[in-house]
């Protein structure tokens, strides 16, 4: 029988994530993009349009349409601002939303779309790391669907499919380590934007680039596995896996290992999300079994890469300390790829806003949203002393 069309938002479709959701669903006859949203980038968003056609085009940023000359299709209605953002996500004819604007700004978008029980499918790691606790009680309210679209969490989705929870031992999340996994802490501290933009393996933006190379990016994976997987921070590691083959693990108590493999791009991830739970051929590249290939593992030097103990105090921290790491971080790595802030300033200056802060257990999302703004204000402290 033939399968249900299925109507996908692309929250951020100018952007790396939202630039391979559409190469996914062109190759995929049943999935159709009836909205995308861009912040700044009209003219890529408009040329998306016309080459898609979507029921609706979302510019968040209301200034830049101002400046803008966008040449749209007659099927798609051009819509302003974040107010319709999230009407566009909670209309009835929409079914899944695919969030993948970078940062904190992607939250409203997500709990919108959580809010009118659409199936999420996420890369915005900063939602949960901001909101976790919030974030999780209002999908299970609503009865709404939030599946990863991070290559190492949709790894461990995967593998957790081999066991019961109770049978967990330890989530094992893989990582890069990023351009700088070899160098000293001396050699650090003089890198550069363009040596911190050089990723070895992944092809992202330069936000997600830096985290990577500062390893913040797998210490927000952290705090984002800690709610996502409901699991204790202490059945959370992290492991140095420089091919990116294998995007994450689970261990579980009778000793076996489970793992997902696959190249590293991020097609594969996005249409298992937008699939679940049907897997399907499609545009994601496959592993060449005909070839020889070496996989290595290693701890991470924490020493040299002190983002990792801070992802974990926040994962136990909970509370208010994730939404002031992220936008401490945030507004850090600005600082660095604007020339203003030193590589190895980015994790000292997130630990400094976090240890400042006045820590709430229990938060609500209007607080969390303040002490965003305050944390990023603090950054700005650093950068201009």
């Amino acid at each position: 029988m033939p399968q249900p069309q299925t109507n996908v938002v692309v929250l951020g479709s100018t952007g790396s994530v939202g630039r391979n959701t559409l190469e996914v669903i062109e190759s995929s006859p049943n999935l159709s993009p009836i909205a995308l949203s861009t912040n700044t980038r009209l003219d890529l968003a408009a040329e998306q349009c016309r080459k898609f056609k979507p029921r609706w085009l979302i510019a968040t940023c209301e200034e830049s349409v101002g400046k803008t000359n966008i040449d749209l299709p007659p099927e798609t209605e051009l819509v302003v601002g974040m107010d319709s953002l999230v009407q566009v996500v909670a209309h009835e004819a929409v079914d899944t939303v695919v969030a993948a604007i970078v940062g904190s700004a992607g939250l409203h978008g997500t709990v919108a779309a959580l809010q009118a029980g659409k199936r999420v499918a996420f890369a915005n790691k900063e939602t949960l790391v901001m909101a976790g606790s919030l974030v999780m009680k209002i999908a299970a309210e609503h009865n709404a669907e939030l599946l990863p679209v991070d290559s190492e969490h949709s790894a461990i989705f995967q593998a957790l499919a081999g066991g019961q929870k109770d049978e967990i031992k330890r989530i094992l999340l893989t990582a890069s380590g990023g351009p700088f996994r070899e160098y000293t802490s001396q050699q650090m501290d003089n890198v550069t934007v363009e040596e911190a933009l050089d990723h070895p393996t992944w092809d992202m933006g330069p936000k997600i680039t830096i985290d990577s190379s500062t390893m913040m990016n797998k210490a927000l994976e952290i705090v984002e596995a800690r709610w996502l997987f409901d699991i204790a921070a202490e059945q959370i590691d992290v492991v140095i896996h420089p091919q990116s083959i294998v995007h994450s693990m689970v261990e579980f108590v009778d000793g076996s290992v489970i793992a997902q493999l696959s190249p590293p791009d991020m097609k594969l991830p996005i249409q298992y999300a937008l699939t679940y739970p049907e897997r399907t051929s499609g545009a994601a590249p496959k592993l060449d079994w005909s070839t020889a290939m070496t996989l290595e593992f290693m701890p991470p030097d924490r020493d040299r890469f002190p983002s990792l103990d801070l992802g974990f105090e926040v994962a136990r921290a909970g509370g208010t300390a994730g939404a002031v790491v992220n936008a401490a971080n945030e507004a850090a790595v600005q600082g660095f790829l604007d020339g203003k802030l030193r590589f190895a300033e980015i994790v000292p200056a997130c630990k400094s806003v976090l240890e400042q802060h006045n820590y709430d257990p229990n938060p609500t999302l209007d607080q969390l949203i303040k002490l965003d703004q305050w944390a990023r204000e603090e950054v700005f402290r650093w950068v201009i002393a």
